[in-house]
């Protein structure tokens, strides 16, 4: 077996070739170092800078943003960035479906 887990300490590294997802969207498989306790993933400098370069080539690169909650009347908004926008192809009157995952995270899902 290899090395311990850099981040647990407790697991032990072994090689393998990883699937890698950037916001649900899958970008293929890569080597790296997998600890057998956490899951933890270490990936090689190489595999970093093929996954950063299919990311962009994705459009996937700086999607993620901050924001902060409106109100409009008497609801909450939430302000998109236009690169989400862009990305998703969202439009005015668009259906989406909301729901809360744990107490930390809204999911919003488009429909058609």
């Amino acid at each position: 077996m290899g090395e311990k887990c850099y981040l647990c300490g407790k697991g032990r590294l072994t090689s393998q070739l990883v699937d890698y997802a950037l916001y649900g969207i899958h970008l293929g498989k890569f080597q790296a170092e997998a600890c057998n306790k956490c899951n933890e993933r270490f990936y090689t400098e190489a595999a970093s800078k093929t996954m950063t370069e299919i990311a962009k080539k994705k459009g996937l690169w700086g999607l993620q943003a901050r924001t902060k909650l409106g109100w409009a009347g008497t609801t909450l908004d939430i302000r998109l960035p236009k690169k989400i926008i862009s990305f998703m192809g969202l439009k005015q009157g668009k259906e989406v479906d909301i729901y809360p995952e744990g107490k930390n995270r809204l999911v919003v899902e488009v429909q058609g």
